[in-house]
């Protein structure tokens, strides 16, 4: 079984702190991606939403939960999926560039599928909803900045 891989980039006229405290906050993933609600399933070791902490996401009759792996301030958010999709090993990393006028997001998720021969359908499924995270990151904050987005 072939590792499954997506990549989306989208920029961001907003400066990665910003852009990296909407990634933090679990509660603001409805206003700017395709998810339905949240809720904090378990906390982490040293905050609520730090490194172990296990958020709920809901998107339509689906809901996820995802463990939050690694953080890098205003750099990195990593999280592993550990229910509802039919995969194994998912891993998701949002990396954030400052670039002139702003915030390049780089979101990358890795996988390997529970059924031989399902990876290619799986990635095709969650392509999409990947690229309308990392639009919708990177509009959000330059709303909340309050400054005109980039094009990718």
């Amino acid at each position: 079984m072939a590792r499954q891989r997506i990549e989306h980039t989208a920029v961001s006229a907003a400066d990665p702190a910003t852009v990296y405290a909407l990634l933090r906050d679990g509660s603001t993933w409805p206003e700017w991606g395709p998810i339905d609600s949240f809720a904090l399933a378990r906390p982490g070791v040293d905050e609520p939403e730090g490194v172990g902490a296990v958020r709920e996401l809901r998107s339509g009759r689906i809901t996820g939960r995802d463990e939050i792996v690694e953080l890098v301030p205003d750099r990195r958010l990593s999280y592993a999926h550990t229910s509802s999709l039919p995969v194994r090993d998912y891993r998701g990393d949002v990396e954030l560039e400052p670039v002139a006028g702003g915030t390049r997001i780089r979101w990358a998720v890795a996988f390997d599928p529970k059924i031989p021969g399902t990876g290619p359908l799986v990635r095709r499924a969650l392509d999409g909803f990947v690229a309308k995270l990392a639009e919708g990151l990177a509009r959000h904050a330059a709303e909340v900045a309050g400054v005109e987005r980039h094009a990718a």
